[in-house]
């Protein structure tokens, strides 16, 4: 049997999903490590330097050097893996050639791990300016999306009636503009986080018991970011409604309500978080929760995408 015959190129498309999917969780995991990094004052635990710390490649340990060093080590690790989906998807670009651009967006995971690298250490040589460090996290957002959606094109094309469904529909446009806004929401967190807005608005849901604050251009982008939140929950539940309305087959109804929770439990986290003036712990887990949206609206936006697109409308997924 040929390498480039349909069972052959189904296993390559598996191994291809499988791989960015373990990719994507990683890089996950690597974004939070980079949240625990700035909420512990860690960030320059290696000094200006990159890509030795202090100067050194194994440099003597105190507890923000090892954090930064660390999350230094976790991104090499993310970075391998990135690069290796990127060979894999070129070297079997024949078999892949079907998967909707899955070639294509692991060269994409490529040019934004490069880009990743790059800011990472311009953001170090500076001293963490927070224009970079914002800049950072978006990066990483965006490659983790791109990663989700690398695999997800390639399962759907290992597994056809994985992305059958019923009639055309309108929801999968809601979940498109979840995941946008999510992307929003998750740049503006960035910015609340790192230019020390996060503490001048008190109180919760109003700011300083304000429905228009007073205040500083901070003041006002600390409400910018929870009106965002607000918009996002109302969105997420008007696109649930939507998707549960028009019949979605599986698993995107299943996407839709564990983005509708993650908002939920993200915007009561965020009251508590803002009531018990900001501790560390609960800081990480705002970081965490919000890009778990962001991850599942992706997911909940691609299958609704690919579902709109079937060319077979009247299968039942498998």
């Amino acid at each position: 049997m040929s390498e480039h015959s349909e069972p052959a190129a189904r296993a390559t498309l598996g191994r291809f999903a499988a791989s960015a999917f373990v990719t994507a969780f990683f890089t996950y995991a690597l974004i939070v490590f980079g949240g625990v990094v700035r909420i512990t004052g860690s960030g320059m635990g290696c000094g200006d330097d990159w890509p030795l710390c202090n100067g050194q490649l194994i440099p003597p340990m105190d507890f923000e050097t090892l954090i930064e060093y660390g999350h230094r080590l976790a991104a090499l690790f993310v970075g391998v893996l990135v690069f290796a989906v990127a060979i894999y998807a070129f070297r079997r670009r024949r078999a892949l050639s079907g998967a909707r651009g899955a070639v294509n967006l692991a060269v994409a995971a490529l040019v934004l791990l490069v880009v990743q690298v790059l800011v990472g250490a311009i953001t170090v040589w500076l001293e963490l300016p927070t224009a970079t460090v914002v800049l950072h996290l978006i990066v990483a957002s965006a490659l983790l999306g791109v990663l989700i959606i690398a695999g997800l094109q390639a399962r759907a094309e290992a597994r056809p009636a994985f992305q059958a469904g019923g009639a055309v529909a309108n929801y999968p446009r809601w979940a498109v503009t979840t995941a946008a806004l999510g992307f929003v929401l998750l740049f503006f967190g960035g910015l609340v986080a790192n230019t020390g807005a996060g503490p001048l608005c008190q109180g919760f849901p109003l700011c300083n018991g304000q429905l228009f604050p007073e205040g500083s251009g901070l003041v006002h982008l600390h409400w910018t970011h929870r009106l965002l939140a607000y918009a996002m929950l109302v969105l997420v539940i008007l696109a649930t409604t939507k998707t549960l309305r028009e019949k979605a087959p599986p698993p995107i109804p299943r996407w839709s309500v564990a983005a509708l929770i993650l908002v939920v439990m993200q915007i009561v986290l965020a009251a508590a978080l803002v009531l018990r003036q900001l501790p560390a712990d609960l800081r990480a887990l705002h970081l965490a929760l919000g890009v778990a949206l962001w991850a599942a609206s992706v997911v909940w936006a691609t299958l609704a995408l690919q579902h709109a697109s079937s060319p077979s409308l009247d299968r039942e997924p498998a």
